[in-house]
């Protein structure tokens, strides 16, 4: 039996889901919480991701996790860290909704609900600006390399880290921009998903190539769109057995690595941004080991 959150490399990504940003509010509450935390976390229907406010809360230190960077240099990428990330998955909006509702009440009052959005799949695995996402991730073996760790010990074994931002798209500047232009931004046709060799430095595919990175930056990405109030764009998930493998690509895209700007800022901006550490699981049941030293 795997021990990571199934999940995290379930294929495709559902057709909806519900992401919840939840803030720290009572210490002595948070173990009881985690009880009842595991108790809706199997890994399928919900993923969760522990931020490093609730693990320094509980006395103890995951490797490898630490707070999202401010990378706000030449572009704005915001780190607005909170404690726990939840990721419900479903084809149900009203389940998702019902679920959600019972799991906020469920935690009070040792954490509180700050943020959620719903998102969507659309057409099978494309952005909102109708070029697919995620071409280039790993699949089979590769994938559960690239993002569950492995060889790290007893409760840490089958976890891994995630990154997420939310990033809000300019839809109708992009609609407005010519098709040529779209495709250097992104350094794909949209057409036909094919990569673009000749495509600007700045575009988004050359940017972001996992195997131009010493080492390698390989990640598994699960972003889904979103839209709420008039505005819209894309919930960035990205799961890695480190998270360096994507610092490293944010890094470039922000242009810290050598000036070039990332051609995806012209037309969006990340509005908040965090890691968390997602629990491997146990005889189906999120393993809190190591959060729970004896």
């Amino acid at each position: 039996m795997s021990l990571y959150q199934p999940g995290i490399l379930a294929k495709p990504v559902p057709s909806q889901a519900r992401y919840m940003f939840f803030a720290l509010k009572s210490v002595e509450a948070l173990p009881a919480a985690l009880d009842v935390l595991s108790q809706w976390v199997d890994g399928k229907s919900v993923v969760a991701g522990f931020g490093s406010p609730l693990v320094l809360a509980l006395g103890v230190k995951i490797p490898g996790l630490r707070v999202f960077p401010a990378l706000n240099a030449m572009v704005e990428n915001p780190s607005t860290q909170h404690a726990l990330w939840l990721w419900l998955l479903g084809d149900d909006r009203g389940e998702l909704l019902h679920r959600s509702q019972a799991i906020e009440a469920a935690l009070a009052p040792a954490l509180s609900l700050l943020q959620v959005t719903e998102g969507f799949r659309y057409n099978t695995d494309r952005d909102l600006t109708g070029y697919e996402d995620g071409t280039e991730n790993p699949v089979d073996e590769a994938a559960i390399d690239a993002a569950i760790v492995a060889n790290a010990g007893a409760g840490l074994d089958g976890g891994c880290f995630v990154a997420v931002q939310q990033w809000q798209h300019d839809l109708n500047g992009f609609a407005a921009r010519p098709q040529t232009e779209q495709d250097n931004l992104i350094g794909r046709r949209k057409s036909d998903n094919e990569e673009l060799e000749d495509a600007p430095a700045s575009a988004h595919v050359k940017r972001t190539a996992q195997e131009s990175f010493s080492p390698e930056a390989f990640t598994v990405r699960r972003s889904m769109p979103w839209t709420e109030n008039g505005k819209a764009g894309l919930m960035f998930v990205s799961f890695s057995r480190t998270l360096n493998a994507f610092e490293v690509q944010l890094r470039r895209m922000s242009g810290m690595e050598d000036g070039i700007v990332d051609g995806l800022y012209s037309f969006s901006r990340p509005l908040n941004g965090g890691y968390y550490w997602c629990p491997p699981m146990k005889d189906g049941r999120m393993d809190l080991s190591a959060v729970r030293p004896a």
